[in-house]
């Protein structure tokens, strides 16, 4: 069985929608042969990722939180300063988290690509 390629215009979407999209893809739900056990054979490649449309106010509110390791150094980011940094990082993670938490999921995601 060959690879299917989905290619996402991500040009004025939201990103929630945008990453249920994808996570719906990953999943293999849209095809007909669909086993909650097994990667997909398809592969989602998402392009013009740094034109996505972001809420104002949800941009400023979502915190990202990182931890050092080194006690007191708990580092934060909001949503637009990841944005800003690494658009692709942003809808990786959003679509990682929408995924089912289990030991496809690295699978999975391994099947995300990003174009320019």
């Amino acid at each position: 069985m060959t690879t299917m390629d989905y290619i996402i215009d991500a040009k004025g979407k939201k990103l929630g929608r945008l990453a249920t999209e994808i996570a719906h893809i990953l999943q293999g739900k849209q095809s007909a042969g669909y086993r909650p056990n097994a990667v997909a054979k398809v592969r989602v490649l998402v392009k013009n990722c740094q034109d996505l449309g972001l809420d104002s106010a949800r941009s400023d509110k979502k915190i990202y939180y990182r931890h050092t390791g080194y006690m007191g150094h708990l580092k934060e980011a909001t949503l637009a300063e990841r944005f800003a940094r690494a658009p692709e990082q942003v809808v990786r993670d959003t679509v990682r988290h929408m995924l089912p938490k289990n030991f496809l999921n690295q699978k999975r995601l391994n099947n995300l690509k990003f174009v320019k």
